[in-house]
């Protein structure tokens, strides 16, 4: 159930970003800044997913940093406490 899950989470984030990022290119600005708006939060929220299951598996700040173009310690201190 939790692969299932988990598959479903994937493809549903995925179509909300496919589909946010066509109206990013919105003529109208206030529809593409919403939804430029709506796929920094959900970049945000895809980051943290990635960094929590990195550190499930393992995996130090130095090597999270690394994949994300980052510091150690900014990669730390955005999600150390969580």
């Amino acid at each position: 159930m939790v692969d299932i899950f988990r598959a479903s989470t994937y493809i549903d984030s995925m179509t909300e970003a496919t589909d946010l990022a066509e109206r990013a290119g919105d003529r109208d600005p206030r529809i593409g800044l919403r939804a430029v708006a709506a796929l920094r939060r959900l970049l945000e929220q895809l980051e943290a997913v990635q960094v929590r299951s990195a550190r499930n598996q393992g995996w130090s700040w130095q090597e999270i940093a690394a994949e994300l173009g980052v510091s150690r310690q900014a990669v730390h201190k955005k999600y150390g406490r969580q």
